[in-house]
């Protein structure tokens, strides 16, 4: 172990890191996908369907994912200024 570097500090800080920085956007993606499914066309005409109970239900976990992870970042600012 090099006495500069804390290796154990590092890891924790990348994973926190992609979570954060790469995770809650994609997680965000997802919940917009699932609320709006893509388009199918029917006879030549496209449509847009609705996304049902499943979709809105995957969306609404993937929201609520993303202001939880919101809310604790804001607490963890206030609680440690």
């Amino acid at each position: 172990m090099n006495s500069w570097i804390n290796l154990n500090a590092l890891w924790k800080i990348m994973l926190v890191g992609l979570l954060a920085g790469a995770g809650l956007p994609a997680l965000f993606a997802v919940g917009l996908r699932a609320l709006y499914p893509p388009g199918r066309t029917v006879g030549g005409m496209a449509g847009r369907p609705t996304a049902g109970p499943l979709g809105y239900t995957a969306a609404v976990l993937c929201f609520a994912v993303v202001l939880a992870a919101i809310g604790w970042g804001i607490y963890v600012i206030v609680n440690h200024s």
